[in-house]
């Protein structure tokens, strides 16, 4: 990350003593305060203008040191992406006022870049129990709910993403994450609903479709789940995922063959996709060689964890592979 460095001559502790009243006298003359600097920083922000902006909240600061105006300068500073400043004013403004919410969210967003998960967690944490304000909260929780999904902490991300999107964010990537999120937990209807609203809003990004397909799949909605995944090869007819679902599609309608030129095909782009090695597994066992479904098994087993490859390998593997 970028760090700013200049020079700059620092007065005696006399002079820094006298240049407060003195700057003081000047704008009261003006008839500026420091509220309405700070107001007219955050207006030029609204407007993307971060320079003009942190000169309106320098000027706050020149007249009062507090917190507040140290936390509104680090707004700027973390636009203009000097990092090194940002988190000295944000740090600052918490040893000064731990009560602070936006303070807490603003380190947590330096901990997110960071990727230290377990900061987020707390600071949006402490940001939550010193709120109400509801953008601010709706904020914190989407924060939070993304270091939980990393943190694999999945229901309470759920959670705290469903209670952030509440208020009607669509964000694609935060989308993305919820249906994931969903998928692992077992949920594929709520999955499914995510993707078909990420399919209208990004209808070229080929991994709605393909995973579209995939939830119907799970939802055992067989005939569905085919166009979806149709849609996915038209935008990229080599894409490993929709081969790999459409193999599986193919399989429960009988068309073994064609089966198992999409699943080859995706396994040669994606050697350890787990759903695919399932697959493959099941056309192997149908042609009865075992022992290379049960190899496929137990990689697949190492890579994921598929109750339906469980019960193959108990069926015809003998035990399940550790």
């Amino acid at each position: 990350m970028p760090f700013l460095s200049y020079s700059h001559h620092v007065p005696s502790p006399l002079r820094a003593a006298l240049l407060v009243p003195a700057l003081s006298v000047v704008f009261a003359l003006a008839g500026q305060t420091a509220q309405q600097y700070v107001a007219t920083g955050d207006s030029l922000l609204a407007l993307d203008k971060p320079q003009r902006a942190l000169d309106q909240y320098e000027k706050a600061l020149e007249l009062e040191q507090t917190a507040v105006n140290y936390l509104a300068r680090s707004r700027a500073l973390y636009r203009l992406d000097r990092m090194d400043r940002f988190l000295l004013d944000v740090d600052k403004a918490l040893r000064m006022d731990s009560t602070l919410a936006e303070a807490h969210y603003q380190r947590a967003l330096y901990a997110m870049r960071a990727e230290d998960l377990e900061k987020v967690e707390y600071h949006t944490t402490r940001a939550l129990a010193h709120t109400e304000e509801n953008k601010l909260r709706s904020l914190a929780l989407l924060l939070r709910g993304e270091a939980r999904a990393d943190l694999k902490r999945i229901n309470p991300a759920i959670a705290d993403l469903e209670a952030g999107m509440a208020v009607g964010t669509q964000e694609v990537e935060l989308m993305q994450t919820l249906a994931r999120l969903y998928d692992a937990a077992g949920r594929h209807a709520e999955s499914l609903a995510v993707l078909e609203q990420l399919c209208e809003l990004d209808p070229y990004q080929v991994g709605h479709w393909s995973n579209r397909a995939f939830e119907l799949i799970m939802l055992q909605r067989y005939n569905d789940a085919l166009p979806m995944v149709e849609k996915a090869l038209e935008l990229d007819r080599d894409e490993p995922v929709a081969l790999s679902n459409r193999a599986y599609i193919l399989l429960s309608m009988g068309k073994e063959d064609a089966a198992w030129d999409d699943v080859e095909r995706s396994l040669r782009s994606y050697p350890a996709n787990p759903y695919a090695l399932r697959t493959r597994a099941i056309l192997r066992l149908r042609k009865g060689d075992r022992d290379k479904a049960c190899d496929d098994l137990t990689l697949a087993k190492a890579l994921a964890d598929i109750a339906e490859v469980d019960e193959l390998v108990k069926e015809h593997c003998g035990s399940t592979p550790k």
